[in-house]
């Protein structure tokens, strides 16, 4: 099954939510991630990455898939509450399924100058870990190739707000609306 077969069939709505917890970013279907790890692997390949960056915990499976699908390094940026001091990369983000600020954070061995990267995430909405993360590759001296994502909530404007930045972004599929219980999914054809 891919991705937007499982998201037609299987997400339910709350609010403005969209879960997926049940095959893509808690209980994970191997059939499904694989599905989304190819199309951004396929989407990328050509402008020659050497690392996919996330941000645990929901990023991992799709970033894991995309370098497989490439077979390449995934690095992923840990989620920290409270400030601390470590020698890394970092930036503050709010959740916005949660409301909590936290700090995202690379360590500077594990992402060194002069990479090629994309940045993969389950889901972008506001953009803003997404664009902590490309924050965080250009300090690190990386370039950003551009970013992928499962799912996107196309009327949160995160790909506004990443484009802005001169950002290519990728969504494997793009929400249109929710409206009570139902989806629009927009159709690519």
């Amino acid at each position: 099954m891919d991705l937007r077969t499982a998201v037609t069939e299987r997400a339910r709505i709350e609010g403005n939510l969209v879960l997926v917890d049940e095959f893509l970013n808690h209980r994970v279907e191997p059939q499904v991630i694989e599905s989304v790890g190819r199309e951004l692997a396929a989407t990328f390949v050509g402008s020659g990455p050497e690392l996919i960056l996330t941000a645990e915990a929901s990023g991992i499976p799709p970033a894991l898939a995309c370098a497989a699908a490439l077979d390449i390094p995934m690095v992923y940026a840990k989620k920290y509450l409270g400030t601390g001091r470590r020698y890394s990369f970092a930036r503050e983000v709010t959740s916005p399924t949660k409301g909590v600020e936290y700090r995202v954070e690379v360590a500077r061995r594990v992402l060194p100058a002069g990479l090629r990267l994309i940045i993969v995430d389950d889901f972008l909405a506001r953009g803003r870990t997404a664009e902590a993360l490309g924050e965080i590759a250009t300090e690190a001296g990386c370039e950003v190739l551009g970013f992928g994502f499962a799912i996107e909530k196309c009327w949160q404007a995160g790909r506004e707000r990443l484009e802005k930045h001169g950002w290519m972004v990728h969504s494997v599929v793009e929400l249109e609306s929710i409206e009570g219980s139902s989806l629009t999914i927009r159709d690519r054809t």
